[in-house]
């Protein structure tokens, strides 16, 4: 329909200088050919060449409006500002997409004319200043009269042509501006692009309605001639000669365009493909239909472009193609071991997974959805799974995805639809019968575009995605053989009727000696290969790795190893190129030389040396951590204070606590008159953290008895449950997260509710020989457990 062009390329990014600021006063001109827009009407333009598509995506990103003016010479592939008429069109971009074949297409709104003052130069596209013209009115009677005689015939028109919406009459028939009607009924004649731009440059109001009321005349008297010829063509054939003449038609008009023989060649071989496709019956007779269309539709049309990508997606998608699966569990064991270290539950549910369907083939696979901390190898063990199995691995991010037609594609009305994520992988893949990853499946979010996560519950229910139907599509395709395997951070945030549809497999964080062998198996030689070194240049030693992690990180996983162990290898990197050493042997001293003094250091004992502060357990989504619970009183009515940006629920517990402290005063051998004449304040530190839950209960009751008794806490004792106001410890969630932070903490005794003890059988072996548990049930045994029994002298009781 319409290109445009400039007289200079692009900058590049070398040394040119930058482009100037677009003035005020001026455009960003897109010159088009036989195509002439108005004011008030709303028009789709193609956009394809190079200078064109800069400016738009300029007008776009800026938010500014652009100038559309017609070209004198339609065959000038690079227009300058003299090949141009003077007199556009102002108009806003509403909708700007890019299509799969590389077109540019926009939806514009013409606003005013203007004519060109100036071009300016310094761009690399077609800038002019520009002045706003007005229409120039006329007598009002005589306007009035041309208005409604222009109507009535506009609408006589609209009678004449073929497939006409109704609201398009409604819209003539309620117009009362002759200034909006004339260039409406403008823009629909099909006139010479040179009579629409004599139109459109036309400022006197009367002239123009008598110039458009000519134009729409002949339009109608050619429209009633063909009326007439179509009633007698009719009458003297019949329904096969009138076919057989069409068809006819249609060819001698391809011929003389000279792409008859290509495109029925093409269609043929698009047919055949159709039929060699393995499509089932169904949708081939839909694709069948589909490319009947795209032959009666013109080469050149935006809505041809549209059919054939369609018909291509169609024939792309891999309706038949299943790859062969080859499941051999010892070598699938011998696999895991070699890409995994730890992660023994884990592996062994993957086994048993990989067992059932080799025995299994037909059957239905649970959909697996690994939940665990970032860093922790979810994605890896997923691409591990494929490569047991010999399928190929497909993931999509869903991450952030808060439109439903990401999952379920865009419909074909849309320009630029495309598929949804689902399945544009299975046609990457190229098989109906790949490992398909949702990564970050708890990351959607429900907006205005629909709810993502509904979309989702047809993709993984086995009962119903044998019949998955995308927007785009409009046919049903199988995924039943799809193997969907699925990743979390958490699981609060997954919808509980997605959730039911999914079989969960938690993974936890590794311990200290685990990261040490990851770090020697797996990351060191990943990163000496990535920082271009070898084994023989440098060399890191026990400590200095156990110094690494340690004391430069702190998480559940190795994510942030990996970037630490990166950046000590280029320190030796930086000798070993400028040729001051030849071999790098990096220790314990070489450590704090490259990565500076350690970040995390054991503050366990220096934080619980004074009464008042108690060590907490807390579950996070990235992982277990120490939480530190400090609890001063300061001369009051006997309020309680908090602080530390508690949420609601941590708040009751604390007040809880606060009641279940003070109706135990007498046996714990507090004052009770002390307590109503002072306020006791509880802060937990790191206050910019929101923190929330009910299992600092117990580190909460811990601090204040240590408060108001003088009896310091443990220094190597953390703690964590729920408690009631009959002082009993209630189980909390999270266990074998929060023992290993108490681990890599240097915490030697944890303190917990005795109905979570079984969940100590999840912990490595290792951290069960390390630390010692103490089951409790009532807050007395916590007590006894937590608080050293001889009291400090009251002068060391400041928090």
């Amino acid at each position: 329909m319409t290109d445009a062009s400039t007289q200079q390329s692009p900058p590049t990014s070398g040394g040119e200088p930058a482009t100037p600021d677009i003035p005020d006063d001026a455009l960003c001109i897109v010159p088009v050919r036989n195509m002439v827009m108005f004011p008030g009407v709303m028009q789709s333009v193609t956009v394809g060449r190079q200078g064109s598509v800069a400016a738009i995506e300029v007008a776009v990103r800026t938010g500014r409006k652009i100038g559309l003016l017609l070209q004198k010479d339609p065959t000038r592939e690079d227009p300058s500002g003299s090949d141009l008429y003077d007199i556009g069109t102002v108009a806003s971009v509403l909708r700007y997409v890019t299509t799969p074949d590389g077109g540019h297409h926009l939806v514009c709104s013409g606003e005013s004319r203007f004519r060109v003052s100036e071009f300016l130069t310094g761009f690399p596209y077609l800038v002019a200043r520009v002045t706003i013209l007005a229409s120039v009115p006329g007598n009002d009677l005589e306007i009035e009269a041309r208005l409604r005689y222009l109507k009535s015939r506009a609408l006589e028109g609209l009678a004449l042509l073929p497939h006409v919406r109704p609201d398009v009459a409604a819209t003539v028939e309620s117009m009362t501006s002759a200034d909006l009607l004339a260039d409406l009924v403008a823009s629909f004649l099909d006139s010479e692009a040179a009579e629409k731009q004599a139109l459109l440059a036309t400022l006197d109001l009367t002239e123009r309605l008598d110039k458009v009321i000519v134009l729409l005349g002949r339009r109608i008297e050619i429209l009633k001639i063909t009326r007439d010829i179509e009633r007698q063509t009719a009458a003297s054939f019949s329904h096969r000669q009138r076919e057989a003449v069409l068809r006819e038609q249609v060819r001698q008009i391809q011929a003389e365009l000279g792409e008859g023989g290509d495109a029925t060649s093409e269609n043929a071989e698009l047919a055949k493909t159709i039929d060699s496709s393995g499509m089932p019956s169904e949708v081939a007779e839909h694709a069948r239909s589909e490319l009947k269309r795209l032959t009666r539709m013109g080469e050149a049309g935006t809505e041809a472009s549209m059919q054939r990508a369609y018909i291509d997606w169609l024939i792309a998608l891999p309706w038949a193609k299943l790859d062969p699966e080859s499941i051999d569990i010892p070598s699938a064991r011998k696999m895991l071991d070699q890409d995994h270290y730890g992660l023994e539950k884990v592996k062994r549910r993957i086994l048993e997974f990989l067992a059932v369907r080799r025995l299994n083939p037909e059957g239905r696979s649970p959909i697996l959805c690994l939940v665990g901390p970032p860093g922790v190898g979810k994605t890896s063990l997923g691409q591990s799974i494929a490569k047991a199995i010999g399928l190929k691995f497909v993931r999509a991010s869903l991450g952030g995805v808060h439109d439903e037609a990401e999952i379920r594609g865009h419909r074909r009305t849309y320009v630029g639809a495309l598929p949804g994520n689902i399945i544009q992988g299975l046609r990457k893949a190229g098989t109906r019968n790949p490992v398909f990853m949702l990564d970050e499946i708890d990351k959607l979010s429900a907006s205005m575009h629909g709810d993502p996560s509904s979309a989702l519950l047809e993709v993984l229910d086995p009962e119903q995605n044998a019949t998955f139907r995308d927007n785009y599509l409009g046919v049903p395709f199988d995924l039943s053989k799809v193997l969907f395997i699925a990743t979390a951070n958490v699981l609060d945030t997954i919808p509980g009727p997605l959730r039911d549809r999914m079989e969960l497999v938690e993974l936890t964080g590794y311990t200290d000696e685990e990261k040490m062998e990851i770090a020697q198996r797996y990351l060191l030689p990943r990163q000496l290969v990535a920082n271009g070194l070898t084994p023989e240049q440098v060399s890191i030693t026990k400590p200095a790795l156990h110094g690494l992690i340690r004391e430069y990180t702190r998480e559940a996983g190795c994510r942030g190893l990996e970037r630490q162990l990166g950046a000590l290898l280029r320190h030796a990197a930086v000798g070993i190129a400028e040729g001051r050493i030849t071999r790098a042997h990096i220790d314990s001293v070489e450590l704090v030389q490259a990565l500076g003094p350690g970040r995390f250091e054991d503050e366990v004992a220096l934080r619980t040396a004074v009464t008042g502060v108690a060590t907490g357990l807390a579950w996070t989504p990235v992982g277990g951590d120490i939480l530190f619970i400090e609890s001063t009183r300061v001369p009051g009515t006997g309020k309680l204070i908090l602080t530390g940006q508690l949420g609601d629920v941590m708040k009751e517990s604390a007040q809880a606590t606060s009641s279940l402290v003070k109706s135990r005063a007498s046996a714990l051998g507090i004052d009770s008159g002390m307590l109503s004449a002072f306020d006791l304040h509880v802060h937990i530190p790191a206050g910019a953290v929101q923190k929330d839950g009910p299992s600092a209960g117990v580190a909460i009751y811990v601090s204040l008895v240590s408060l108001l008794t003088n009896r310091p806490v443990r220094h190597d004792v953390a703690m964590t449950g729920e408690i009631s106001l009959r002082g009993l410890v209630l189980p909390v969630g999270g266990i074998k997260e929060k023992v290993l932070a108490a681990a890599r903490a240097g915490i030697r005794t944890v303190i917990l509710p005795k109905r979570n003890s079984r969940d100590l059988e999840e912990l490595p072996e290792a951290v069960r020989q390390e630390i010692r548990f103490v089951p409790v049930e009532t807050v007395d045994e916590v007590v006894a457990a937590a608080l050293l029994d001889a009291a400090i002298e009251p002068a060391r009781t400041a928090a």
